[in-house]
This record gives structure tokens, sequence and C-alpha cells, in this order.
């Protein structure tokens, strides 16, 4: 997902299509709002965090 000044692309309607599909934003039950951010990139996002706390708990 891009940020700053670049548009955001959405990662479930941009997969296998070759084209990034621009984030709809507010227009999307995936987007929320008070973080700027999709669910699923935050879901996604959440996920690497845990598997690398999970990683240097194992060490």
């Amino acid at each position: 997902m891009a940020t700053n000044n670049k548009l955001q692309s959405c990662p479930l309607l941009s997969i296998n299509t070759g084209i990034e599909m621009v984030c709809v934003q507010n227009k999307c039950s995936w987007y929320v709002p008070n973080v700027k951010k999709c669910a699923i990139y935050l879901l996604a996002y959440n996920a690497l965090l845990d598997a690398n706390q999970k990683q240097k708990a194992a060490k």
C-alpha cells in the first residue's frame, strides 16, 4: 500500500490483475478512517509484528 503523497492501492482488487486498483477509502467497508488505512493492510501488518515477536522469543 503506497503512502505519503501517492494514491493508496487496494490489496483486494489488485490481486492477480497486474494493475494496481486505487483504494476507494471511505466508500469501502474495509477502510478504517481513524488510521487512514485498509483493514487488510492492518491485519497483515499486525500478523508480521506477531511473527517477528515469536521468532525473537524462540531464539
